[in-house]
């Protein structure tokens, strides 16, 4: 208990130095820029792959499932969107994320800090923490929502696939079930949850490689630590946002 109360106090004062004023926008956005290719641009095409699949499985799964003659067909699509708007789209890739960004972004700093590549900025009078950390944070809880609108109409262009190629349903029916009842609060809801979780994964992660020792070793075991305790924040914010939202 004490360890961990630690580690909240230490967390805390690392994000009180990170969000402070750049000591120059120019620099910032700079970063801003190449952090969002690096963390978000580049997540695309895993992201993309992972739900054209997911999409074409709810889809095939929801299907074989329906075999009441008295449900509308229709429902495969209204079922496959549900599923990949409330938490496909929005925890499932915050998890997978966890992995990629998380494991990036603690090696990384992780390694400037081991290398006292951070020690030579603070001996310039540079805040490392801001110059390091802010543009990381900002650039994916700014942007990750659109990295969730993209999976989820991939998403449903993998369900809308294997319904071309299956024959399971007719095409008319699955955008019909798409179309049905929709909630554009759920798009909102899944992109503050992104959002939400996103920041927890940057800032989790640079607070483990921030604090890095032990050589190469420990960067190691600072990324492994950084995707665990990630992973299991977002299933508990995602309790705690779904129970506050919906």
């Amino acid at each position: 208990m004490k360890k961990t109360l630690e580690l909240v106090g230490q967390y805390y004062l690392l994000m009180k130095r990170v969000f402070q004023k750049p000591e120059k926008w120019k620099i910032f956005w700079k970063q801003y820029a190449v952090e969002a290719e690096k963390l978000i641009l580049d997540s695309i095409p895993i992201v993309s792959i992972i739900s054209i699949f997911i999409g074409a499985v709810i889809v095939i799964q929801t299907a074989n499932n329906l075999e009441s003659p008295f449900i509308p067909k229709m429902y495969v699509g209204y079922m496959a969107r549900e599923s990949l708007v409330l938490e496909f789209c929005s925890t499932m890739i915050a998890l997978i994320l966890a992995g990629k960004i998380g494991s990036n972004i603690a090696s990384e700093i992780g390694s400037m800090r081991i290398t006292e590549q951070i020690d030579a900025m603070e001996i310039m009078g540079v805040n490392s923490a801001n110059y390091l950390i802010l543009p990381k944070i900002t650039s994916a809880t700014t942007l990750s929502p659109f990295l969730m609108l993209e999976s989820f109409m991939v998403g449903l262009l993998g369900g809308a696939l294997i319904v071309i190629f299956t024959g399971m349903v007719t095409l008319s029916q699955y955008v019909d079930g798409i179309q049905f009842a929709f909630k554009p609060f759920y798009i909102y809801y899944s992109m503050t949850k992104t959002a939400v979780f996103c920041f927890i994964i940057t800032s989790i992660s640079s607070f483990y490689g921030y604090h890095a020792s032990g050589g190469s070793l420990g960067v190691g075991r600072s990324s492994t630590k950084a995707i665990v305790v990630s992973s299991g924040l977002i299933l508990i914010f995602n309790l705690i946002i779904t129970k506050i939202m919906l």
